[in-house]
């Protein structure tokens, strides 16, 4: 029977945060106010978290502090039903229900959930998701048709950084942690004349990581060495336009050294990896509000990122294998995206399809290039040889959409949107393959939403999101002259989801307690399943994208803040997910077995198994309380269940709870904060493999794991003026 819960250590720690909150609760005297509002800017519209009929996490600034977070990945657990993977410096791969890329290769990828940072778009760019000056994160979970398209089918993560200020203020930060962690940050914001304003941001991020090479002798071979360079100019000519300039600068030199062949954090890599990213920036918007029928919203956004990506393949050194081997992977991407968006929005007094009715109307266009050079080089003795594979890969996206909201009765608006998008792409490689396609796709959402009371909002939708399909160019080569054989393993077909959601969100004494519910149930067809064979000529494993018949995913997501007194907050989160396959049958599970007669592999049948990297439940929990007017505690509780690493093995992680505290002292312009993460020095794992790659066992396939954070403390000190 499938674990649901690690009840012991769950309910213990729970307890510990929730025992000490409750008596202090009680303890203190009653709040004077109530939570802040908080607006969600990924929609069509900005629209209070609250009359939003979605499920939406939202992290603002003081939780992102609070966490010590330098990257998306690190809040990412703070949503339910939200993960991701690593095998890389960080998480780069997000997974929104169960769905979602866990690596890239040597094949491009259709992203499953969309990354816009200040309106510029890093779908796959996970290493720009830093948090440097960003005011909020918003995690929109299900198939985002009408909003974002081919590249959010099952969400979408928006960041935005904070505006420029009509006061001049600043502010500086350092820190200070375990492992050579080490980080500076400056901000500064004004305004340079009454119509111009200005804010700045830049930071430099730095650890040796929590690796240890002993073949080096070195503790820094998985180092994180990130700098980044924010600027905004936001301009006001007259009452009726607005304009704004981001620009946007990242230097990430990471290093990649994260698997043993003994499952440990010390490693035997003679060539240590590396992961890395540099990526320009830049989005102009700008908003005329000069009709009385509608308001016009511009965006056009431009981004350059190089990357590199690379790893010692035998995670040993020459002279550890027998015959003196050795072997590097590196991958390199140029990857450069323009883009282009015009809405419509109607005003309160518009007379444009009159009635109780308001609507937006827009029109979308991105072009992206994307090119990889791959080097592979294979070392015996004193001599190394290199192969080389190189591919272009190159999309437009063009699209019209619209949304209507029309108000049927005091209490009760019916939305309707729908986007039509065309997508054209074109593939070519240094092996001669050649593909190109034309595809016509629709999304979309119907969505009833009834105001029970003025506090609480009842909604049901039914959405539709897609995904492009695709060729695994690199697959065809490695497999040539078996074309028949494997001709299911070069292409894949369009993935369509459809989400049926029911939820309830308010705000309740006095504003004191929000909450916000949604039960959701998801039909997925054609399902593009990641899936890794084995080469035993080339000694490789090449991933490729195949079709699974469908799947389905059900679950139900709960978020709750609740301000119980003047002193003590509590917030909490969960997620219960099932994410299964339908009709999948597998020609590459390592359960594959040949039929002794014909010698043809016979297939496994993976239906009714969880996806990939879907835990049944996560959990995030904790407290802020005011000790005293200058002592603050926050105590936080974090966890999920295990989950299956790979589509092809059986390999899972291990259920984990992890620990997280923060004790800050505040006086005028001064903060300086004590900080844990992982406080008991959990072991858990973010990414796994299951394959033979160590001499010493004959290369027997066995298990390996990407560890997580260890128990790490540091001090924080901020001057704000």
């Amino acid at each position: 029977m499938k674990k649901l819960f690690t009840i012991r250590p769950i309910a213990q720690s729970i307890g510990l945060v929730a025992g000490l909150s409750a008596g202090l609760a009680m303890a203190a005297k009653p709040m004077e106010g109530g939570l802040e509002e908080v607006v969600v800017t990924a929609q069509l519209r900005d629209t209070n978290l609250l009359d939003l009929p979605g499920s939406v996490s939202v992290i603002g600034t003081s939780s992102i502090e609070a966490r010590g977070a330098g990257n998306l990945d690190q809040l990412l657990n703070m949503a339910p039903n939200v993960n991701f993977s690593t095998g890389a410096s960080r998480g780069r791969f997000i997974q929104v229900r169960g769905i979602g890329e866990r690596s890239q290769f040597i094949d491009p990828v259709n992203p499953s959930v969309g990354l816009v940072i200040d309106g510029i778009d890093f779908t796959g760019l996970g290493l720009a998701a830093n948090t440097l000056d960003i005011e909020q994160v918003e995690i929109l979970r299900g198939p985002q048709g009408t909003l974002y398209g081919a590249n959010a089918l099952a969400g979408l993560v928006n960041m935005h950084s904070a505006a420029p200020t009509s006061e001049t203020t600043g502010k500086v930060s350092a820190e200070l942690s375990e492992y050579g962690g080490r980080s500076l940050t400056a901000i500064s914001s004004g305004s340079l004349t009454e119509q111009l304003g200005y804010r700045i941001a830049a930071s430099e991020r730095k650890s040796d990581g929590y690796m240890e090479n002993q073949y080096l002798g070195r503790d820094d071979t998985n180092n994180i060495d990130e700098s980044v360079l924010r600027g905004k100019l936001a301009y006001s000519p007259s009452d009726d336009l607005k304009l704004g300039l981001t620009l946007f600068y990242l230097d990430a030199d990471n290093g990649y050294d994260a698997f043993s062949l003994y499952n440990t954090r010390k490693t035997l890599s003679d060539k240590p990896g590396r992961d890395q990213q540099e990526s320009w920036a830049g989005a102009l918007t700008g908003q005329w509000s000069g009709n009385e029928n509608f308001t016009l919203e511009a965006t056009l956004s431009h981004a350059n990122s190089d990357t590199e990506y690379g790893y010692d393949e035998d995670w040993s050194y020459i002279g550890f294998h027998p015959w003196e081997y050795s072997q590097t992977d590196n991958y390199q991407r140029d990857k450069d995206n323009a883009s282009l968006d015009l809405r419509l929005l109607s005003t309160e007094s518009s007379k444009l399809f009159a009635g109780r009715t308001s609507w937006v109307l827009g029109v979308y266009h991105r072009n992206e290039q994307e090119d990889l050079l791959q080097t592979s080089g294979k070392t015996k003795g004193t001599i190394t040889e290199y192969s080389f594979f190189s591919s272009e890969f190159d999309t437009k996206n063009s699209a019209v959409y619209g949304q209507l909201s029309t108000t049927l009765t005091d209490a009760l608006n019916l939305i309707t949107g729908l986007r039509l998008e065309k997508r054209s792409a074109d593939y070519s490689d240094s092996y001669s393959t050649k593909a190109d396609s034309n595809e016509d796709l629709w999304g979309g959402n119907i969505t009833l939403e009834y105001h029970y009371s003025e506090d609480t909002l009842l909604y049901a939708t039914v959405s539709r999101g897609y995904k492009a399909g695709g060729v695994n160019g690199a697959i065809i080569a490695e497999f040539a002259g078996n074309e028949e054989t494997y001709r299911e393993m070069f292409e894949f077909d369009t993935e369509h989801l459809l989400n049926y959601e029911l939820g309830a969100k308010g705000n309740w004494l006095d504003n004191r307690l929000q909450a916000q519910l949604a039960a959701f149930y998801q039909d997925r067809s054609d399902v593009q399943a990641k899936q890794s064979l084995f080469n035993p000529e080339s000694k490789k494993f090449r991933e490729y994208l195949g079709n699974a018949a469908g799947g389905e995913t059900y679950g139900f997501e709960a978020e709750i803040n609740f301000q119980a007194t003047d002193t003590v907050r509590l917030f909490a989160s969960a997620g219960w997910l099932n994410a299964e396959f339908e009709n999948f049958i597998s020609s590459t599970h390592v359960d594959t077995e040949k039929d002794e007669e014909t010698g043809t592999v016979l297939p496994v049948n993976l239906d009714g198994r969880d996806v990939a990297h879907a835990p049944s439940y996560q959990f995030f929990t904790g407290t802020e309380i005011d000790l005293t007017t200058h002592w603050v505690l926050r105590l936080e509780l974090e966890g999920k269940d295990e989950f299956y690493f790979s589509n092809s093995h059986n390999e899972k992680s291990t259920a984990y709870e992890l620990v997280n505290a923060r004790l800050t002292y505040r006086l005028d312009n001064w903060e300086v904060s004590l900080w844990g993460r992982n406080l008991t020095g959990e072991d858990y794992y973010t990414r796994g493999f299951y394959f033979g790659n160590n001499p010493v066992n004959g290369y027997t396939s066995e298990a390996y794991y990407q560890q997580g954070e260890p128990r790490i403390a540091g001090i924080t000190g901020t001057y704000t003026f």
